[in-house]
């Protein structure tokens, strides 16, 4: 006989962890599913850990809305947890005449999507907050901040437990089908077993689209292709001269080789993106050079030799490299018309930022609501 719960939450990631706290918080009973031996193993670990504004997104995108919804919520909820924080700030950066343009463009979508802290800089009052800095523009968005991943979902995972949640590791679904009144899935590892649930969240990050498709009864039309877009960082090998995030103007392929900082003041720069056929976190340490030729626009100081290979990241993409860029894919029954199921898909940068408000619209979806 099958174990029975009332919701399965697939993935332990930030999200994951984020909705499995929302969810118990209302009084569900819910079980997390893990596939890897800890938490936030893939894409919640491999990131700059920046908390975002809201700069880029198009407006009224999920995007855009709960990145500027989510940093109030995050800044507030990681002062009151004491989770590891800092808002620093971030310069975006033009370094040629027609960046120019470029950068008054991200200013008026910045402020369509309601972000209205940015301060407009010439090259030289830039360089006065950033002595190493070149550029002939800049804007300084001083709510941009980081924040220690891992020590956010050790809260999110210990607020999820203490209203009742479960976690369980090494416990990956292999498949399942929908049924009359839920679902029944098959859970692999070392306590393999039958489990029956009324409701299931899928947010198994750059493994959901796969998930959805092992589930017999999910409508395979709606279950988007799955792309993976690999990012590699490099390290700096002593500290970086910077007090601030820096970032170039956005390109078409992404936000360029920006440099953020770690909460021991420790620089990164990347990603230095490729698209790949599997999850492969290998960095070639000759992918260097072109780091090198990137941060130099804006800080040509950099030495020969100060870079060294650092990790890769991967993002759970639903759009290919010649597609415009999605938004967050969050399906529920209007969506697929399963009872029950939500599916999280392409939940990438911002989803730590995000991950508040997006794990209340998954338990609104649940209890119901739009």
């Amino acid at each position: 006989m099958a174990e029975a719960v009332e919701c399965v939450v697939v993935g332990a990631g930030i999200v994951g962890l984020a909705v499995a706290r929302a969810l118990a918080l209302a009084g569900h009973e819910v079980l997390v599913l893990e596939q890897e031996r800890w938490i936030g193993q893939h894409t919640s670990s491999r990131s700059s850990e920046v908390i975002h504004a809201g700069l880029y997104y198009p407006k009224g995108s999920l995007k855009a809305r709960y990145c500027v919804a989510g940093k109030a919520l995050l800044y507030d909820y990681c002062a009151a947890r004491g989770v590891p924080h800092r808002r620093l700030g971030k310069l975006v950066v033009a370094c040629a005449e027609h960046e120019v343009p470029v950068l008054r463009g991200v200013i008026e979508r910045a402020e369509a999507n309601g972000v209205r802290d940015l301060a407009w800089l010439g090259g030289n009052e830039a360089k006065a907050l950033e002595p190493e800095l070149a550029c002939l523009a800049a804007f300084h968005s001083p709510s941009t901040g980081i924040v220690d991943s891992h020590a956010l979902m050790l809260a999110y995972e210990g607020d999820a437990e203490a209203a009742g949640a479960t976690i369980a590791l090494r416990a990956p679904v292999l498949g399942g089908r929908v049924t009359p009144t839920g679902f029944s899935l098959e859970v692999g590892g070392d306590e393999a077993m039958a489990l029956d649930c009324a409701l299931l969240v899928n947010s198994a990050g750059l493994e959901a689209p796969a998930l959805a498709r092992r589930i017999a009864g999910i409508p395979p039309e709606t279950v988007p292709r799955d792309h993976y877009c690999r990012g590699v960082y490099f390290t700096l090998s002593s500290r970086a001269p910077f007090r601030r995030l820096v970032y170039p103007v956005p390109e078409a392929a992404g936000l360029g080789v920006h440099l953020t900082l770690d909460l021991g003041g420790q620089a990164r720069f990347g990603p230095d993106t490729e698209w790949i056929d599997g999850i492969d976190y290998r960095v070639d340490p000759r992918r260097g050079e072109r780091f090198y030729e990137a941060i130099r626009t804006y800080w040509p100081g950099l030495k020969d030799g100060a870079l060294q290979p650092g990790y890769a990241g991967i993002r759970p993409k639903i759009n290919g490299p010649h597609e415009a860029a999605a938004d967050f894919a969050i399906q529920g029954p209007q969506e697929h018309g399963v009872p029950g199921l939500v599916n999280l898909y392409g939940i990438e940068s911002p989803g730590i930022t995000a991950s508040l408000p997006l794990a209340a619209h998954v338990a609104r979806l649940l209890d119901g609501g739009p």
